[in-house]
């Protein structure tokens, strides 16, 4: 007997229906994922451009970072509505609103108000990423084939809105103002806004009273076996491979190149995980998804030793980009196993508790490998690695020794 899994979605009245649903889902998570990776660098460039303090840039780009990890009690709304969609919409539009208020009042308001502004921005951030997520499983197809190559779309659009987001941004306060940068990127939340609602109708999974609350939603993951695996596998993996761009500035002295240079590994890092959702793309992911996340989370720690290890520019360049690849199918291999083990009733609150906690957690491993960064250049990547392999051993033993598990109801 096997751990209980709740299997692939089946998709919706509706859902699947047309095949320019898969594209209007990828329109839509791009402009959402790049509105949510560029908005810090918007509100920090305002900030500074203004004269402003770097302690206040600070502290306001963390405003729309932080209620990330409120986002699980907001997503509760997703698996209750009658239509999910119109949840997402109306996120996507608050949360354009809100940042562009923020910015237009900067300049004329106390910056408390900025940041009550950005806050409430920020707690509608999840339901950008891991929400728009829970809605994939609905539109890609009933097998699993379908269901994996759509995941791979899904890794790209990340990518695609953590690069191009920043680059968007920066490009724009060049040529104009951070405060156009940031409405540009409001803008595009709008236009998702209006690609979610053209998404195919998926009729909700449980009734009401049947969806359980937050805490309840995050004790269910916890005494799943495949889910508990997925929540602390990309807590961890998250919190390494932050460490990157830390060590990509700190490590430049040691490879004899510019410190400008680290942005060529950076680069090299997330053109990699282009790479990798491309790869998924295709060739789909095939096996049991909990063990492909415990087996990818090695590969990580891997690539992160091969980062390490790099003698020269060159092979570091290389290295990043592999890192990157090896990330993507990882990344890729954990939204196949929130879409396959979690229960229906909760499926939206599933996948939003592991994004605001991969978020949470990647802020931390920012954190702390600044800080530890001036002892030993590769500290951090050392604390990373040792991290991601213990979790991975512990993945294995976990599902070698703990064949059962409570099947969440």
């Amino acid at each position: 007997m096997t751990e209980p899994r709740t299997g692939v979605v089946a998709r919706g009245r509706g859902a699947g229906g047309s095949r320019s649903a898969l594209p209007r889902y990828v329109i839509a998570a791009t402009l959402a994922r790049t509105a949510d990776g560029g908005a810090v660098v918007a509100i920090v460039l305002l900030v500074t451009a203004s004269g402003g303090p770097g302690w206040l840039a600070g502290a306001l780009g963390a405003c729309i970072t932080a209620p990330h990890l409120l986002g699980p009690f907001v997503a509760r709304r997703l698996d209750t509505a009658n239509d999910g969609r119109r949840v997402i919409a109306v996120a996507c539009l608050v949360h354009g609103a809100t940042l562009a208020a923020a910015v237009l009042l900067f300049p004329i308001a106390h910056p408390l108000v900025t940041a009550v502004l950005l806050v409430a921005s920020g707690l509608f951030g999840p339901l950008l990423t891991g929400g728009v997520s829970s809605r994939l499983p609905a539109i890609a197809g009933g097998d699993r084939a379908s269901q994996r190559r759509a995941q791979g779309w899904d890794v790209a659009t990340y990518g695609i809105g953590g690069t191009v987001g920043p680059t968007v941004v920066a490009a724009v306060a060049a040529w104009a103002t951070p405060a156009a940068a940031a409405l540009v990127l409001a803008a595009g939340t709008f236009v998702a806004a209006a690609f979610v609602l053209l998404l195919p109708y998926a009729p909700p999974a449980a009734q009401p009273e049947d969806v359980p609350r937050p805490g309840r939603t995050l004790l269910v993951m916890m005494s799943t076996g495949p889910l508990r695996r997925t929540l602390y596998l990309t807590m961890i993996v998250a919190f390494g491979v932050a460490a990157l761009p830390i060590t990509a500035v700190a490590g430049t002295d040691l490879l004899g190149v510019d410190h400008a240079a680290a942005g060529v590994l950076t680069a090299a890092y997330g053109l990699g995980n282009l790479a990798g959702s491309a790869g998924v793309l295709i060739r789909p992911l095939t096996g049991d998804a909990d063990g492909l996340m415990t087996r990818l989370a090695t590969v990580v720690a891997v690539t992160l030793l091969g980062v390490t290890a790099a003698p020269v520019f060159g092979v570091a360049v290389a290295a990043y980009a592999v890192a990157g690849i090896a990330n993507g199918y990882f990344f890729a291999a954990t939204l196949a196993a929130r879409n396959e083990y979690a229960p229906r009733e909760a499926r939206g609150q599933v996948f939003v508790w592991v994004g605001a906690l991969k978020i949470t957690t990647g802020s931390a491993g920012t954190a702390l490998a600044g800080a530890i960064v001036g002892v030993t250049i590769y500290l951090p990547l050392a604390l990373a690695i040792a991290l991601t392999a213990v979790a991975a051993v512990i993945a294995a033993w976990e599902r070698r020794t703990r064949p059962f598990s409570r099947r969440a109801s």
